[in-house]
């Protein structure tokens, strides 16, 4: 897929998530506010800011950003995904 195809991509299948809110599993809450693609390995990232602190921006992974809590790290957490979306 080249590049042009991929920003396609994302302009439609992951547009919903900007501007969303989303709790970790640690308990922040951040917001959504971009999903980029890395120049170098087409690797789709996602942007985000601390909701109590915007100034602090984020960039991960989609594919991290979507998985599931490491419940043998984290065994204690009830929270199903890293990130789950708030209403």
């Amino acid at each position: 897929m080249d590049k042009r195809e991929l920003s396609q991509r994302v302009a439609k299948d992951y547009k919903h998530m900007i501007g969303k809110r989303y709790r970790h599993f640690k308990g922040n809450v951040y917001v959504v506010s971009n999903i980029a693609v890395h120049s170098e390995t087409s690797e789709l990232r996602v942007i985000y800011y601390s909701e109590d602190n915007p100034e602090c921006v984020w960039d991960r992974g989609l594919e991290m950003f979507l998985s599931p809590v490491d419940k043998e790290k984290y065994p204690n957490v009830e929270q199903v995904l890293r990130f789950e979306p708030i209403g």
